[in-house]
């Protein structure tokens, strides 16, 4: 297996789920990555004041401009990777179309920075969150019927197969409206859709909008513990599925879902009205994000392994 050197983005994971307690394993569990690799990461990128991400990314930077493996990019790659910058895709998915280094890109990127331009807007680097922790009781009242997390089956977990879900809400400024996010966990594929209010009369109707046409591959649903969800059995009714509950306070064991939350806000963010989100628009980062290469996918896109299954199953019917 070809070894691939960690991306800016990964060194920013690292250090939110160090910040947010997880061992060295399970960030590797997390990353898809050997625990050696997050081991050394570490190592390497820390100093007095414990890992910082972009400390690490400098010296890592550094490291590779020494290196006799460095190579340039000409004119012609150049104008590809901006327009892929363009539409969001990392370095790392952009080095996996065009067969260069994604180490090369981010050190155009920086030079292309230094000089005044403007390439480095478009690298998905998200900012730490900050939650309060309540001392580790949930504000938000109890849901009815509510299952936990820990009854789930424990094969959900390897992601060998498609059809289990975690859904959560995206919320506006002055949390007016909110968006709706549905995250298949295998394939990455998702689903997005806006609510007027955060209801759970309008979530479970919105939810049900959007994945009845998918029923055949919606087995589980793992939801955040808003009471926005609180309308899980009606949901469970109609798609014919089994709903789950994260554990108060723990973002990770929803993984999928809050890393695409981060990359809707590269599009939407915190201080956006969502009324001023259109279908329209929506609809355009729903398939930006669907047809973005995934590295844990061997470089397919989300759209291209969730539709293969559900062309599997139009085949034996």
């Amino acid at each position: 297996m070809t070894y691939t050197h960690l991306s800016q983005t990964e060194r920013y994971q690292i250090y939110a789920l160090m910040k947010a307690g997880q061992t060295q394993t399970e960030i590797a569990h997390i990353l898809g990555r050997h625990k050696s690799t997050i081991s050394r990461e570490v190592a390497r990128g820390s100093g007095r004041r414990g890992y910082r991400p972009r400390q690490a990314q400098i010296l890592s930077d550094k490291r590779s401009q020494c290196s006799r493996n460095a190579t340039h990019i000409n004119e012609q790659i150049l104008l590809q990777v901006r327009s892929l910058l363009s539409l969001q895709w990392s370095p790392e998915q952009i080095a996996s179309q065009l067969q260069i280094s994604h180490e090369t890109i981010y050190q155009k990127v920086y030079a292309d920075k230094a000089m005044g331009g403007h390439l480095w807007r478009s690298l998905r680097c998200q900012k730490q969150k900050r939650k309060r922790y309540a001392g580790g009781r949930d504000r938000r009242g109890q849901i009815p019927d509510r299952r936990s997390i820990t009854l789930r089956p424990e094969s959900i977990e390897r992601r060998t197969q498609i059809g289990h879900w975690e859904g959560d809400t995206v919320i506006g400024a002055a949390h007016q409206h909110a968006i709706v996010t549905l995250v298949e966990r295998k394939s990455g594929y998702a689903v997005v859709t806006k609510v007027n209010r955060k209801t759970s009369d309008q979530v479970s109707a919105a939810i049900i909008k959007r994945l009845k046409p998918l029923a055949s591959r919606v087995k589980t649903i793992t939801y955040d513990n808003g009471k926005e969800f609180a309308g899980h059995k009606a949901i469970d009714q109609s798609l014919g599925s089994t709903a789950y509950f994260a554990d108060p306070f723990a973002s990770w064991q929803r993984g999928s879902n809050e890393n695409y939350n981060g990359l809707i806000r590269q599009y939407i963010p915190k201080k956006r009205h969502l009324s001023t989100v259109t279908d329209a628009e929506l609809k355009m980062i729903e398939d930006r994000l669907n047809h973005r290469p995934r590295k844990r996918l061997g470089f397919k896109t989300p759209h291209q392994v969730f539709h293969e299954s559900l062309n599997r199953v139009a085949l034996r019917t």
